[in-house]
C-alpha cells in the first residue's frame, strides 16, 4: 500500500514510519514535512522512504501528493498550546486550512484519510475518564484547532463518503521527542532536566494528572488503522485510561535514572487542563490486539535515548 504521511519528520511521524515500513511488504512511502519542527534524521534508518519538503498549505502539492497514494495519515500540525497563545493565526492556519488542503484532496482522489486530534479538545473540568461524547470546551487555540480539523474531517466522511479516522492523542511521549525549545512537552522536559542533572520546572503544584501514552503504542494503533483501513464517524480517543500526576511522574523517573531529582515549582500555564485521562473503550473495540507499553518501561526507553543510547527493541517485543 502506498502511504502519505504528513509531518512524517516529526516525533510521532517518524516512529509511524519505522512502524509502517515494519509491517509492510512494500509500497512507497511519502513523506510531506516543512521540516519546521521535524528532523530529516528523525527518519534516519527507514528504508525507501520519500521525503518532500513542504507545507500542507501548498494545495498543489498535497493534491499532488494524495493523489498517488492510497491512505494519508495527517499529522503536520504546529503543536503546543503554549505556542498557540503566542500565535493564534498560524496555528489555525496549518491545523485547520492544512486539514482542509489533505481532505479536499482525500476527497478528489478517493483516499483513506487518518486525522490526529488532541485530548485538549475536552478542556477543563472534563469528568474522568473522559469519553467522546464528553462536551468538548476548548481552553486555546491549539484545542480549537484539532476540534476543527477532526469535525472538519468526520463531515467530510458523513457528506462525502469520505473514509475518514479522527483519533483524539493523550499526552504522546518516547525517543525523538525534543526538549529543545521553550513548547517542550512535559516527559522530555523533565527527562532533559534529569540526564543533565538540572531541577525540573513544574509548571503548578504537581498534582495535575495526564493519561501518558507512548508513542509505540500510538504508532502501533495507526499503522494497523492504516492496514485495514478503520473507520469511524466518531472521535476516538487514543490513550488508554492511565492516570499520572506530574509528582507521581517525577518518582518514576527518579527510579529510571536511579537518583532523587530536585524539583523547582513555578506558576501554571495558560491554557493547561488540570487533569487529562480517557475513556479506552472505543480504541479497545476498534484495536483489541493493541496492548500498552507501561509508563516505566516508556520512561526508561525515553531516557536512554536522551543518553544517546539505540531505541530499546524489548519495547516493541513486550507489546
Amino acid at each position: 500500500m502506498d502511504v502519505l504521511v504528513t509531518g512524517g519528520a516529526g516525533f510521532i511521524g517518524a516512529h509511524l514510519c519505522r512502524a509502517l515500513r515494519g509491517a509492510s511488504e512494500g509500497g512507497r512511502l511519502i513523506v510531506l514535512d516543512n521540516l519546521s519542527t521535524g528532523i530529516a534524521s528523525n527518519l534516519a534508518g527507514v528504508a525507501d522512504v520519500d521525503v518532500v519538503v513542504g507545507s500542507v498549505l501548498d494545495q498543489r502539492l498535497v493534491d499532488k501528493l494524495v493523489s498517488q497514494c492510497e491512505a494519508v495519515v495527517h499529522l503536520a500540525a504546529i503543536p503546543a498550546v503554549a505556542r498557540s497563545l503566542d500565535d493564534p493565526r498560524a496555528t489555525h492556519d496549518v491545523n485547520v486550512t492544512g486539514t482542509l488542503e489533505v481532505l479536499d484532496a482525500a476527497r478528489a482522489h478517493g483516499t483513506y484519510v487518518i486525522v490526529a486530534s488532541s485530548s485538549s479538545v475536552y478542556g477543563r473540568g472534563a469528568s474522568l475518564p473522559t469519553s467522546e461524547d464528553h462536551p468538548t470546551r476548548p481552553a486555546s487555540p491549539y484545542a480549537a484547532s484539532k476540534l476543527a480539523a477532526e469535525s472538519y474531517a468526520l463531515s467530510y466522511g458523513r457528506s462525502f463518503g469520505l473514509r475518514v479516522l479522527a483519533l483524539r492523542f493523550f499526552n504522546v511521549f518516547g525517543p525523538l521527542q525534543r526538549a529543545d525549545h521553550a513548547y517542550a512537552a512535559v516527559i522530555p522536559a523533565f527527562v532533559a532536566a534529569a540526564v543533565s542533572g538540572q531541577p525540573l520546572l513544574v509548571h503548578g503544584d504537581g498534582t495535575q494528572t495526564r493519561d501518558f501514552t507512548y508513542v509505540g503504542d500510538v504508532s502501533a494503533v495507526l499503522a494497523e488503522a492504516v492496514a485495514r483501513g478503520v473507520t469511524s464517524d466518531l472521535p476516538v480517543n487514543l490513550a488508554f485510561g492511565s492516570n499520572t500526576s506530574l509528582l507521581a511522574l517525577i518518582e518514576e523517573l527518579e527510579a529510571a535514572v536511579n537518583r532523587p531529582l530536585a524539583r523547582e515549582f513555578g506558576p501554571i500555564r495558560s491554557g493547561d487542563v488540570h487533569d487529562s485521562r480517557a475513556n479506552s473503550a472505543r480504541l479497545r473495540s476498534l484495536f483489541p490486539a493493541v496492548r500498552p507499553t507501561s509508563l516505566r518501561d516508556g520512561l526508561a526507553a525515553t531516557v536512554d535515548w536522551f543518553r544517546g543510547d539505540a531505541l530499546r527493541p524489548t519495547i516493541a517485543a513486550a507489546r
